[in-house]
């Protein structure tokens, strides 16, 4: 208990050091990777992902660039949408770990490229709904009546250790100190949580009864909502699939419900901020996904999977598919961050 309230503590006190020193990091990141439209953006916060080998962090920081005046909206929640797509690569090296180690090829790596496919499927195609949802403003008004009050109250309490450690650092380092505090934060998050309890309790048999997509798709989401971490919630999935627990075929809307509840930590952190329009873009980004995702689980599930699976198939099926893919997902942020 005194561990999580200590890692809560860490998480607070990172969004108020990235909330400073974003302000005085802005005009940098402005002339450095010149964030100037929509597709800089998401590139950016998919890079950026892939060096922190998280996604929640460079979320947060999206959310602080926006309070700080260094992007507009449609950016924050461009950035946003990188970054889950860049922290899904974080389970395809646990599936390479397991290679290494000598487990099969396919169930390995297989798990981390279902999770990519259906993380980058769901969230591109959200972009579209969700740019509609944040530039018609029709969400704008939906705010957290509390808000106000805890920010108020965090204020108070964090603006004295901010305030003594802006007198001893350059305003830039504040951001970067926060990062680190954050990512230590999550770190410990992560800590908290029995995976090993839960790669070798019954979780893996319930899962595969649960043949009912819906099913897979509450747990996906009740599991990420109480860790808080996508990656701990979908990185499991991988042993649990070499224990033969959990097929391919039954995680996708698994993966779905994941990235919905992930948002719940950058949500604290937009509430946090004190910023009505960082709140309204992860309202939107978790409601375009809510919406894709019960589409797809609805509308054409079956010719879904289908096309997921063959493709993963495809990519397992030899190196130079596999090696192709790989390069693509490195290439094709590269490419939105320069166009």
């Amino acid at each position: 208990m005194l561990l999580f309230l200590f890692s809560l503590w860490l998480f607070i006190l990172a969004i108020s050091l990235m909330k400073a020193g974003a302000r005085e990091l802005g005009p940098f990141i402005q002339r450095t990777f010149s964030l100037e439209n929509f597709a800089n953006s998401l590139g950016f916060g998919w890079l950026f992902a892939y060096g922190v080998m998280s996604g929640s962090p460079v979320a947060a920081a999206a959310l602080t660039f926006l309070d700080a005046g260094v992007v507009r909206a449609v950016d924050a929640f461009a950035m946003i949408t990188g970054s889950r797509l860049g922290a899904s690569l974080v389970v395809l090296l646990i599936g390479f770990v397991y290679v290494v180690r000598g487990r099969n090829r396919a169930d390995s790596l297989g798990m981390g490229l279902v999770s990519l496919c259906v993380t980058g499927s769901t969230y591109l195609i959200a972009l579209l709904p969700g740019y509609l949802l944040l530039t018609s403003g029709v969400l704008d008004g939906v705010q957290l009546q509390s808000g106000a009050l805890l920010t108020s109250l965090i204020d108070g309490l964090f603006d004295p250790v901010v305030s003594r450690l802006d007198a001893w650092l350059p305003g830039w380092m504040l951001f970067v100190v926060g990062m680190g505090v954050i990512l230590l934060s999550f770190h410990l998050f992560d800590e908290l949580l029995p995976t090993e309890a839960l790669k070798n309790s019954r979780f893996g048999k319930l899962s595969r009864l649960a043949y009912r997509p819906f099913v897979m798709f509450a747990l996906g989401a009740l599991i990420t909502l109480v860790s808080m971490s996508v990656s701990v919630s979908i990185s499991i999935l991988v042993p649990l699939s070499q224990r033969g627990f959990v097929r391919r075929e039954n995680v996708i809307p698994y993966i779905m419900g994941a990235n919905i509840t992930t948002f719940v930590d950058t949500l604290l952190a937009a509430v946090l901020l004190g910023n009505p329009a960082a709140f309204t873009v992860v309202l939107v980004e978790m409601i375009s996904i809510s919406l894709v995702s019960a589409l797809l689980l609805s509308l054409i599930y079956a010719r879904y999977e289908q096309a997921v699976l063959r493709f993963v198939q495809w990519l397992v099926s030899h190196n130079r598919n596999l090696a192709a893919f790989v390069a693509l997902i490195f290439l094709v942020p590269l490419i939105l961050l320069v166009v």
